[in-house]
């Protein structure tokens, strides 16, 4: 077997007291550990800092920096977290660099198993996996493809992490989608693994806000990032069957349609929605004539 690559963790934490000792443990128990991981506390209040400060006199690889505190939750500053904790890497060698929420679990070979994935295929360029949320037993691709890969966990090589500029501080969101979308144009081959999975502990989109505020927030988001008004027709459609149903497609196609026609800025160039319009084009037209490509087939 190759040689698996050393890598390096950030994990953004801002008032995870709830749920970060899972990650903790589910850190120190893989069978493959990072040179580093730097936490980096977003100015919480709730805690996090003395749980995470149990563990960094045993685990010396275990790094907490703290920033200042604030008083909004937002995805600017989780970028800004993530990019002071960049910079406490120094000039440590590592051939990836991964940032991971802290509100998930996973099992002792997690880790390992994506670094396997990075050591054989030399084009990949971010590597994640499916999760699972509450009592949900499989993730969903109807709408979305294995080449899009969850913030929850995302893996990048080194080289592909500092060609795209890393993520970008965005206040409405989008920096993991917006990443890997990056990644891809500028050639490389991003991958969730559907082989295994972590368990998301938080719904995904409700540390702010409840589930309908979510997904109108979902939709302002698809916006933002120029996907095209005819997936998002049938998206929304698709997601009116699943819970909340109805209304919680109607939400989303109501951001959508809300910021279409206030058309806000989007914060990224014409040359990536055009780019992200034809992949949805052609996924679009895979699924219309049945020859979408099954997430087990991709594994």
């Amino acid at each position: 077997m190759a040689t698996l690559p050393v890598y390096v963790l950030i994990t953004p934490a801002r008032d995870e007291a709830q749920f970060i000792e899972l990650t903790i443990n589910s850190m120190v128990a893989q069978t493959v550990r990072p040179v580093k991981w730097v936490i980096v506390s977003d100015g919480s209040t709730d805690g996090t800092d003395e749980i995470v400060g149990k563990y960094i006199v045993e685990y010396p690889w275990i790094e907490l920096f703290r920033m200042p505190e604030r008083r909004e939750r937002t995805f600017a500053g989780k970028a800004h977290a993530f990019n002071a904790g960049y910079a406490r890497l120094g000039a440590l060698n590592y051939d990836v660099i991964g940032n991971l929420d802290a509100d998930i679990s996973f099992d002792p070979e997690y880790i390992a198993n994506l670094l396997i994935k990075f050591a054989e295929n030399t084009k990949l360029g971010v590597g994640g996996t499916a999760y699972r949320e509450g009592s949900d037993t499989t993730y969903d691709y109807r709408f979305a493809s294995v080449e899009d890969v969850p913030g929850a966990c995302q893996l990048f090589r080194r080289k592909c992490f500092e060609e795209i500029g890393g993520y970008p501080p965005l206040k409405g969101g989008n920096l993991d989608t917006i990443a890997v979308m990056s990644a891809r144009m500028k050639g490389w081959q991003t991958i969730t693994f559907t082989d295994q999975t972590c368990l998301h502990h938080r719904k995904s989109g409700t540390a702010q806000s409840g589930t309908l505020s979510a997904r109108f927030r979902r939709g302002v988001k698809a916006y933002a990032i120029g996907n095209h008004p005819a997936w998002e027709l049938f998206r929304a459609a698709y997601q009116m069957t699943r819970r909340p149903l109805v209304i919680g497609g109607l939400a989303a196609l109501s951001g959508y349609v809300w910021s279409l026609i206030l058309r806000p800025e989007r914060p990224v160039s014409r040359e990536l929605v055009a780019f992200h319009r034809r992949e949805q084009m052609q996924r679009l037209r895979q699924l219309l004539t049945g020859k979408w490509i099954s997430a087990s087939k991709t594994s």
